[in-house]
Parts: C-alpha cells; structure tokens; sequence
C-alpha cells in the first residue's frame, strides 16, 4: 500500500513537451501508412474518373500533385536544408588520388569470341 501512496499525484505536470508530442502525433498520421493508404485510393479514384471522361485532366493532375507533395514533403524539405547547410560549410580540399592497385596495368586481352563458332572435334 505504501507504493501507491509514493507515486506522483495526478496534478503534477508530465514530463515532457505536450506541443511537440502533439505535432509528432500529427506528422505521424499525415505521412504514416493511413496517409499513404488513402492517397493510393485517391489516386486510383482520380485516373479511374479522368479516364472515363468524368474529370477534368488538370483537376485530376492537381490531386495527384498533392498527393506527392503530401507524402514527398519530408525529403523536398531533408533537400532544401541540406542544400542551406552545405553552402555555410567551405569546400574540402581534394583528397590526392593514389594507384594502391598492386597487379599495376593490366594488358589488353584478345577478342573473347574468337573461335566461338568453330567446330572442334
């Protein structure tokens, strides 16, 4: 008994940042596999209807440019930063390329097929 009554009370705050679980949660369901799932049926719905003559070409290219923005939204953004932080970092100076090749050059075979078609008895 005594062990529930050294637990934390029901009023103390969490341990943690409530905006960010929420916008973890959030990220979590717009591109997880319910995101993925439903913009496969979207897709799918779209061409069925522009096929048939029911949609617009460009209304139905529109949800379909969406969709990939949707879902291609983390690594546009992984891209453009990576881009931002390469150009704040001064270039590496070229590394000296060395031959460790230790059979050194290798001479030129012949022709591979020579023969090929030659009957040998």
């Amino acid at each position: 008994m005594t062990g529930l009554l050294a637990s934390s009370s029901l009023f103390a705050p969490r341990p943690g940042n409530a905006v960010l679980g929420s916008v973890q949660w959030l990220t979590g369901t717009l591109l997880g596999t319910v995101a993925i799932s439903l913009c496969v049926i979207a897709i799918a719905f779209v061409g069925f209807q522009m096929l048939s003559g029911r949609l617009p070409i460009m209304r139905g290219l529109r949800v379909i440019v969406g969709c990939f923005l949707l879902l291609g939204a983390p690594v546009v953004a992984a891209s453009i930063s990576g881009l931002w932080q390469q150009s704040s970092v001064p270039p590496a100076p070229p590394a000296s390329q060395q031959n460790d090749d230790p059979r050194g050059d290798v001479p030129p075979a012949g022709d591979p097929y020579a023969g090929a078609s030659l009957r040998r008895d």
